[in-house]
C-alpha cells in the first residue's frame, strides 16, 4: 500500500515510528507536511498539491494534526476524503474531538462517565457555575488548552472566582469541572485502535502538581484496566467517530470518568510504558479496513 503520514515533522517520534512500522510491513510510506499542502477545490476532480506535485494514488492517510493547526489540517484531510482516500481518522471526527465542550456534550448524551462539568458565558453567573460542580476545590480549563496548559486547580471559592473572572476578562472560553481528589494526581491513557484498547498506561503527576501530563514532568507505568475502563475508552472513541484515539480516564468514587479524547495521541510514552508496538497496531488496522471511498462518519453533531 501507499500510505501518507500527515505530519509537520518527519523527525517526531510518533511520525518516525509509524513510518518504520509501515515500511517493515512492506508498505510505501511518505511523510507530508500538511501545512505545505495546497488544494484545488474543483468539481469532480479535487486534488492536493505538495511541493508542486499532485498527491495521487495514495491508498490511505494517517493524520497527525497539531491542536493549533486543526482548521487547516482537517481541511487537507477532508480533501483527501473527497478524493476517495481512506483515512485512519476522518476530518469530522478530528474536529469533533478538538472542541472540548462539544466532545463532553456528546459523551454525556451517550451516558459515558464524566466529571461534573459547568459552562457559562457571563461573569454574573460565576457563583451558580461553582455551585453546579459542587464548589471548591474545582478545576478550570481553557477550551483551547492542550498538554495541561490552561488548566488550573482552584482550591477555594474566592480563588475560583478570581481565575474565572480573569479568563472571561480576556474573552477566553472555559469549562469548570469537579476536582476528582481520589484520583490522587493520576490518570490513565487508553490507546484505542479500531474497536479495542491496544495499550494503556498510568500517568502520575509530580509531587505538588495535579496535572499528570508527561510534558509537565509526570511519570508513566503499565497498568491493567478493569473491564469497565476498557469499555468506557472504546465507547468514548466510538462516540467521537475516532478509529485511533487516546482516551484519558480518571478513577473516581463513581467509576471511570473521561476527561479527554485525543485524536492524535503520542506514541512515545505509551510504547515505552506498555511495551506494545502501537505503531504496528495502527498500520494493521489500516491494512484490514482501508478501501476507496470508505468514509462512514454518521454521528449526529
Amino acid at each position: 500500500m501507499k500510505i501518507a503520514i500527515l505530519s509537520q515533522k518527519a523527525s517526531l517520534y510518533s511520525t518516525r515510528r509509524l513510518k518504520e512500522a509501515g515500511e517493515q510491513r512492506g508498505h510505501q510510506m511518505k511523510v507530508i507536511d500538511y501545512l505545505r499542502c495546497y488544494m484545488n477545490i474543483a468539481s469532480h476532480r479535487p486534488t492536493v498539491v505538495y511541493q508542486q506535485k499532485q498527491l495521487e494514488d495514495f491508498d490511505a492517510i494517517i493524520p497527525r494534526i497539531g491542536a493549533s493547526k486543526t482548521f487547516y489540517g482537517t481541511a487537507v484531510v477532508r480533501q483527501f476524503e473527497m478524493m476517495g482516500v481512506f483515512t485512519a481518522n476522518e476530518s469530522q471526527a478530528i474536529s469533533r474531538s478538538r472542541d472540548k465542550l462539544r466532545c463532553l456534550q456528546l459523551l454525556a448524551r451517550e451516558g459515558i462517565g464524566l466529571p461534573v462539568t459547568g459552562f457559562a458565558n457571563s461573569t454574573k453567573d460565576i457563583e451558580g457555575l461553582i455551585e453546579i460542580v459542587g464548589g471548591a476545590p474545582l478545576v478550570i480549563k481553557l477550551l483551547e488548552g492542550t498538554q495541561g496548559i490552561g488548566v488550573v486547580l482552584a482550591e477555594t471559592t474566592q480563588a475560583a472566582k478570581s481565575v474565572i473572572e480573569a479568563f472571561r476578562g480576556l474573552d477566553a472560553n472555559i469549562l469548570v469541572q469537579e476536582f476528582i481528589k481520589e484520583a490522587e494526581g493520576a490518570d490513565i491513557r487508553c490507546f484505542v485502535v479500531g474497536d479495542k484498547v491496544v495499550a494503556s498506561m498510568k500517568r502520575q503527576s509530580e509531587p505538588g502538581e495535579f496535572r499528570s501530563n508527561l510534558h509537565r514532568g509526570g511519570t508513566a507505568e503499565k497498568i491493567k484496566l478493569t473491564p469497565e475502563e476498557r469499555s468506557t475508552a472504546v465507547r468514548a472513541a466510538k462516540t467521537m467517530g475516532l478509529k485511533v484515539a487516546g482516551v484519558d480516564i480518571l478513577r473516581s468514587n463513581h467509576g471511570p470518568v473521561v476527561i479527554e479524547v485525543n485524536s492524535s495521541p503520542g506514541l512515545e510514552g505509551i510504547e515505552a510504558a506498555s511495551n506494545v508496538d502501537v505503531a504496528s497496531k495502527i498500520i494493521e488496522f489500516i491494512e484490514k479496513n482501508s478501501a476507496p471511498k470508505k468514509t462512514r462518519d454518521r454521528i449526529q453533531y
